[in-house]
């Protein structure tokens, strides 16, 4: 994700764009009782049943506000609540109610999905080593054999191989490791993909996905805190005030801490993309990034003893979401969200109707949209929940989620700019 259009980055939420430019944070006269200032929303769906009739050709305008699913932290919001004086404790106070501060230390595995070959190819350099994690074992490789690259490899049979590149460009095996293997040297090393150099901070270990096959992954492995060098400034803009930057660290510190506790498989915990948390290296990092993750260094939000599932969005467009089952991210008035510099509070965008049918073929032309349930929350009831979709071949019921989603909606908190037939 990232950064054209401030549309910033979520976990799991995958239509997140970003932002060019720098931003002076500016401070606003302090809100007493900030934390508690929202009150929560009356958690049932409202009926609405409204029918939007559509046009024969053209589009339709849609207005609405919000970018992304509304659960957890606004990232515009956090921004918007420092700008008034909050600090990054009042902020994910607000956004996290019944939260409780911890400490989180130890390593997180990351699988690196652009490095899709059965490869991890490194540059050389002194004191690099392979750790064997079966057996224990630490080989230094040499570096007087003229190796140009490095890699860790498999054979036929499955068996691990630690390779060089030599002087006649040819891959010659220097070592059999059966088991998995790992490249470590000290402070970060340049991995290979798609035969361009990324830095990794951390191992750089070659996970069997199958035991006995050529399978492999990439997986990074590295403390919490080095991890998040490469995440917070590809969720957020580095230039942002402090207390927005470091609520960010601290919400993305706590997601990975419990993504750890729940790993997504046996050989990595989290991935490095918009599905989890975006993470780049050593190239994504950022020295007001870094000073807000060491400023709130290993600090996590917790519910009963545990790490909170701190999802967070670019924009809640002036109303948190309720995520299902989760008591400490009710739906609530946001204060913080509609300051100036946020494009995504609202938006109007002109839609197709052509595209609609296109996405839903079963409809033949579309006649009508019919809103059928919304949360209940802010302006027009709040986010779509249920809709159907009405054709001249026949009628398709979709949820608010999957209409954004299939045809890039910003949010499901919209309307349509057309007269409405119903409730």
């Amino acid at each position: 994700m990232r950064r054209t259009s401030l549309a910033l980055g979520t976990a799991f939420s995958a239509l997140l764009l970003g932002i060019t430019g720098a931003l002076t944070a500016a401070s606003g006269a302090p809100v007493a009782g900030v934390v508690g200032l929202a009150a929560s929303a009356v958690a049932a769906d409202v009926t609405v049943n409204k029918t939007y009739n559509m046009p024969a050709t053209g589009a339709v305008t849609l207005n609405g506000h919000g970018f992304g699913h509304g659960h957890g932290m606004s990232q515009y919001g956090a921004e918007g609540a420092a700008r008034q004086g909050r600090t990054w404790q009042q902020i994910l106070a607000f956004y996290y109610p019944g939260t409780t501060l911890s400490t989180a230390t130890g390593s997180i595995r990351v699988w690196l999905t652009a490095d899709t070959d059965r490869f991890v190819e490194v540059a050389p350099r002194s004191g690099l080593k392979v750790n064997n994690i079966d057996t224990g074992v630490t080989l230094t490789l040499p570096t007087n054999i003229g190796a140009k690259r490095w890699r860790l490899s498999s054979a036929s049979n499955g068996v691990s191989r630690i390779e060089f590149l030599n002087s006649s460009n040819h891959w010659q095996v220097w070592r059999n490791s059966p088991g998995t293997n790992e490249f470590t040297a000290a402070n970060s090393m340049e991995l290979y993909i798609g035969g361009k150099p990324v830095r990794y901070r951390g191992a750089l270990r070659s996970a069997i996905t199958n035991p006995g096959t050529t399978a492999r992954r990439t997986v990074n492995v590295l403390p919490l805190d080095h991890y998040l060098q490469g995440v917070v400034a590809s969720e957020m803009p580095a230039t942002w005030h402090a207390n927005a930057v470091r609520s960010q660290a601290v919400a993305a510190r706590t997601y990975a801490a419990r993504q750890r506790q729940s790993p997504l498989t046996a050989h990595y915990d989290i991935c490095d993309t918009t599905s989890c948390q975006v993470y780049g290296g050593v190239a994504k990092e950022h020295a007001n990034t870094t000073a807000a993750i060491r400023a709130t260094a290993g600090q996590v939000l917790t519910h009963d003893g545990k790490p909170a599932f701190t999802q967070y969005s670019s924009s809640n467009g002036g109303w948190t979401s309720a995520s299902p089952n989760v008591p400490y991210m009710p739906a609530k008035s946001d204060p913080y969200d509609g300051w100036s510099g946020n494009p995504n509070h609202d938006w109007s965008i002109q839609l197709d109707v052509s595209r609609i049918e296109k996405a839903w073929p079963a409809l033949g032309d579309l006649k009508a949209i019919q809103i059928k349930t919304r949360d209940g929350n802010g302006e027009w009831d709040g986010r779509v929940m249920t809709m159907t979709l009405q054709g001249s071949k026949g009628n398709v019921n979709v949820t608010g989620n999957t209409f954004r989603m299939t045809l890039g909606l910003k949010s499901t908190w919209f309307t349509f700019e057309l007269a409405s037939t119903g409730c």
